[in-house]
């Protein structure tokens, strides 16, 4: 399925305005640099099940 067609494409794009979100609110949380650090490459490199991890155990605050 090409990105952009249909409800995928739509999908997805929720999933990376999300992933952006998360990547901004782990940016400004008062966590140490390497958990920050973790917390985007886990958001950047599993963009659904990273965000689900993320908003259930990652940096708050």
């Amino acid at each position: 399925m090409m990105l952009g067609h249909g409800y995928g494409g739509f999908l997805w794009l929720i999933v990376v305005v999300l992933d952006i979100y998360a990547i901004i609110k782990i940016a400004q949380s008062s966590a140490d640099a390497i958990w920050k650090a973790i917390w985007i490459v886990v958001v950047i490199a599993l963009p659904v099940l990273g965000l689900i991890l993320w908003w259930f155990f990652g940096p708050k605050g």
